[in-house]
């Protein structure tokens, strides 16, 4: 196959222009090009159906549409299925294809772009409010689902007064049934969104994997859907609540609520069951009890069977898609926590930070930019905890690294049964030894598609006390790509740290870049502003806080390595376990069919909805869970060759001795204020010049707003030679 010297398509990351790839054949570049424009296509003509069902006109195309797709196995079920929750799903495949295909290609480095533009994704508009930061992009997206709310509920009313005008009932009598008919509808609207609702939580879904949003940014979009659904459910079971009161006190006979094949009882118990999740889910209950909210999240597998049985098949089906996908990802997650690990070291740092060492096959894929979930079982078999991961992926084949802050409960029993730590000597490190286990369940690694920090030659990293663990895994990888000779874009670097404590400096001072690119300084510009906001002046013991750590190395195997089952993993795995899931539910609704709904008439639209939901449930388990086994044979079969071929091969020391000269030179310290970021952009401005400028920040709500707002004041009032700061945000906040 021959090369295309008119065709270099470049990789795309929410906006983010990757660079110049290697020229592929041509063959390539058309399938890629074809399978973004279907996957559009497919999605705004499944938007515009949505958008416009409640028109009035779409009575008829809809009604068509059913008849066209109607068949005598699967009945108006399949084919609303097929109109409301088939383009995900089709759009999910095309997208395996697509991954499949981006994952073959190479970034590789270009030159610096010669004129900087403006990205709806990192360009924030909104950074105060009861949304948090809020870029172009996901503005354009509120506003759509917002013009989407105010069209549906204006339209549904004015059908409401149509159908009102033409049954000429009495004043109390149409009023009970503007009730009821306005619940219906909002319940309606509520369903719309549900089909988006679970999409955001799927992990490792190959969606989220499609537009390069990571699930630690996604959950935002949950959240926002979240309290829209529930507010939309809540006046839809309000309306009947009114409406049944109404009936009963004033109409006394006149009106019954007809067996419409919605099942009353099942309807509000999925309603308290939503609601029981909502309030403490808001972000005053949330702040207050965490636990409170997590726990009650898990009402959601009753909400969703009780929805099933409320609504029936048929309604179901049009958010059946969305909780699908979301189904198939918590069965994979739940499979991949099953393996323990058992801890390859666990070190107390003297700045009550704690690193874990966890072991990880080789063939694991992440990037510098991930977010690992960690279960502890000796302190609760319930609670997940994220963290961000602190090494690169060039660091070691074997093994991946965390730093947690010991803050709360969980991660002080966490240090409390480290061996041979006690309060009393923090400054000390003592290493988990050989012998001494502890033994932890993962899921992930998640995060970002594409490594998008490699895309920018200048880079803002802001952090705020443990933020600066991901920025460790940033150097980290820049520092071995740089040695290496691999694409990496990244020239000048400015890490501005804000801690409260100067006993967190030490921190930092654990990574010895030396080690890795002892010529570092010649190649990349690097520079640090540490910000101690609590001290007005360096303690006398700061010279000799920061002190060496060594953990020991040891031989560990990759059998004991996390497991590969994660989304964000293996692509034709993940890709063959939607399919052959995809196709199992359509074989299991159509033997259903045939075999028992048909031939018994079975007619209740109530158990049908529930034997829909458990031909998902058994779809899911039985055709996925055969894909699941054939994948985790092939990881051990894989990880067996790997072990023979590596026999012997020990894990490289993890940290190493440090010296504080390493920083010196770039590194300045200021005690009791904190960062100006007008001053310092400004600074970068008059610096840098006219060019891209990656900011990224990890840290409290409130670094990310002050942070935030300075970019898009930056941005806003830039002159032509000045650059352009394109805002990011690497923060789990859930």
């Amino acid at each position: 196959m021959g090369e295309s010297s008119s065709s270099e398509p470049l990789l795309l990351s929410k906006g983010d222009s990757l660079g110049d790839v290697k020229k592929t054949p041509l063959l390539v570049s058309s399938t890629k090009w074809i399978l973004k424009v279907t996957m559009w296509v497919i999605f705004i003509a499944w938007a515009i159906l949505i958008f416009l069902y409640p028109a009035d006109f779409m009575s008829s195309v809809y009604q068509k549409l059913i008849d066209a797709t109607d068949g005598p196995v699967f009945g108006i079920t399949g084919s609303i299925f097929l109109l409301f929750s088939g383009p995900i799903l089709i759009i999910a495949f095309l997208s395996i294809a697509y991954l499949i295909i981006y994952g073959e290609e190479e970034l590789q480095e270009k030159k610096t772009s010669k004129y900087p533009r403006f990205r709806l994704w990192t360009f924030p508009v909104i950074v105060e409010g009861p949304f948090g930061v809020v870029s172009a992009a996901e503005l354009i997206g509120i506003l759509l689902f917002s013009v989407y709310i105010i069209w549906a509920v204006s339209a549904y009313t004015v059908q409401n007064f149509s159908i009102l005008s033409k049954l000429q009932l009495t004043f109390k009598e149409d009023c009970y049934l503007m009730l009821e008919l306005s619940g219906l509808r909002f319940g309606l609207i509520g369903l719309f969104c549900m089909a988006f609702l679970f999409l955001p939580i799927a992990r490792g879904s190959v969606l989220l994997r499609l537009i390069d949003i990571p699930f630690e940014h996604a959950t935002r979009y949950h959240v926002w859907l979240g309290h829209l659904t529930m507010l939309l459910f809540t006046l839809h079971g309000l309306f009947y609540v009114v409406a049944w009161a109404m009936q009963r006190i004033l109409l006394r006979e006149i009106l019954e609520w007809k067996n419409v094949g919605v099942a009353n009882l099942a309807g509000v118990i999925s309603l308290a069951a939503g609601l029981l999740m909502w309030v403490p889910s808001l972000p005053p209950v949330r702040r207050i009890n965490f636990e409170l909210f997590f726990y009650t999240h898990q009402l959601y597998v009753i909400f969703v069977i009780f929805l099933a049985l409320h609504v029936g098949d048929f309604i179901f089906s049009i958010a059946a898609g969305g909780i699908f996908l979301f189904m198939l990802d918590r069965f994979l997650r739940f499979c991949q926590s099953r393996r323990t690990v058992n801890i390859i070291s666990a070190t107390c740092l003297p700045c009550g930070t704690v690193e874990l060492v966890l072991p990880k096959p080789r063939n694991l894929r992440y990037n510098a930019l991930s977010f690992i979930f960690i279960q502890v079982r000796e302190l609760s078999l319930l609670q997940w905890h994220p963290f961000s991961v602190s090494s690169s992926p060039l660091d070691g084949e074997y093994h991946l690294s965390v730093l947690l802050k010991v803050l709360g409960e969980w991660t002080s029993k966490l240090r409390g049964i480290i061996p041979n730590v006690s309060d009393e000597e923090p400054q000390i490190e003592q290493p988990l030894q050989p012998h001494s286990k502890i033994t932890a369940s993962i899921e992930g690694p998640y995060g970002h598609e594409s490594p998008y920090h490699l895309t920018y030659e200048n880079l803002i990293l802001v952090a705020g006390g443990i933020g600066i663990s991901p920025f460790l895994a940033i150097l980290s990888d820049i520092l071995h790509r740089t040695r290496d000779k691999k694409p990496c874009l990244p020239r000048n670097i400015l890490i501005v740290w804000a801690v409260k404590r100067s006993n967190e400096l030490p921190l930092l001072h654990t990574f010895d870049m030396e080690s890795i690119c002892p010529s570092f300084s010649h190649i990349l510009n690097l520079e640090i502003q540490t910000y101690v906001t609590r001290e007005s002046e360096p303690q006398l013991e700061e010279g000799i806080v920061c002190k060496s750590m060594n953990s020991s190395g040891f031989a560990v195997s990759n059998r004991c390595g996390m497991s590969v089952l994660v989304g964000t993993g293996n692509i034709i795995w993940s890709g063959i376990y939607v399919m052959v899931s995809t196709i199992g539910l359509v074989i299991s609704v159509g033997l259903l069919d045939i075999y028992y709904i048909n031939p018994f008439g079975i007619t209740y639209w109530w158990y049908k909805g529930l034997l829909f939901f458990a031909c998902m449930v058994a779809s899911v388990c039985i055709f996925g869970g055969l894909v699941v086994g054939l994948w985790h044979l092939w990881e051990r079969k894989t990880s067996a060759k790997e072990v023979c071929e590596d026999d012997g091969q020990k894990i490289d020391n993890m940290q190493n001795e440090t010296s504080q000269n390493n920083w010196a030179s770039s590194s300045i310290i200021q005690y009791g204020r904190r960062p100006d970021f007008k001053e310092i952009f400004g600074s970068m401005s008059e610096r840098w010049g006219h060019v891209d400028v990656g900011v990224i920040v990890c840290g409290p709500p409130t670094l990310q707003t002050s942070v935030a707002k300075e970019c898009r004041s930056q941005n806003l009032k830039r002159r032509s030679n000045h650059p352009i700061f394109h805002f990011n945000s690497h923060s789990f906040d859930l």
